[in-house]
């Protein structure tokens, strides 16, 4: 049973799909804006820790990963299609944008898989600091289904895992993070009310 586990990154993969169809419906519509910045970024990271995690042996659990990468290519490439749904870049954008491919000159100049990885990380951490300001001031911009599908998809990875060390799980610990606090700044109204009433009931 436990070897079957492992095929579950296809249920994670589908779960995926699902969403970033609804935000790329949405970003056509004009009704989500997406940062692309974010998006570019989180396309190429993700992508190159996915061959880096092969090249050090990583087999079925890369697959999140990999989607976690084709899917925001998918955005990115939506955005061009309505001129009014994409999010206005500033100075901050692209400085993240220029810190997060220096991250990746940086793997590129290592050629090792577990420092590739790291830096690839860092790459899409940097990338996603607009998303999470955008997230947190303007969430009606945003779309969160294709953030709580990204979460599902990552924690697929940890069934497909064999061999536990940073090549399998680094990126997915990262991914799984990153959408945890995206999802937080999508919903920190209703949290907060619903923090303060069951304050005021206690």
């Amino acid at each position: 049973m436990t070897e079957y586990l492992q095929y579950i990154v296809f249920v994670g993969m589908a779960v995926q799909l699902i969403g970033i169809a609804s935000y790329i419906k949405e970003t056509i519509k004009g009704n989500t804006k997406p940062n692309r910045v974010s998006w570019l970024m989180w396309a190429i990271a993700p992508i190159i820790a996915s061959f880096a995690a092969m090249a050090n042996g990583v087999e079925w659990a890369v697959l999140p990963v990999f989607m976690s990468g084709f899917a925001p290519l998918l955005v990115f490439i939506a955005s061009f299609v309505n001129k009014n749904s994409y999010w206005k870049l500033e100075r901050f954008d692209y400085l993240c944008g220029l810190f997060s491919v220096l991250a990746l000159i940086l793997w590129a100049m290592t050629k090792n898989a577990t420092i590739a990885i790291a830096f690839a990380i860092a790459s899409d951490g940097f990338a996603s600091i607009p998303t999470v300001i955008k997230l947190w001031k303007y969430k009606e911009t945003e779309t969160v289904d294709a953030y709580k599908a990204g979460l599902f998809n990552s924690l697929t990875s940890f069934f497909a895992i064999k061999t536990w060390n940073f090549s399998s799980y680094g990126f997915p610990i990262y991914l799984v993070t990153i959408n945890i606090v995206f999802i937080f700044c999508f919903y920190k109204s209703e949290l907060l009310k619903k923090y303060l009433s069951f304050s005021k009931q206690s």
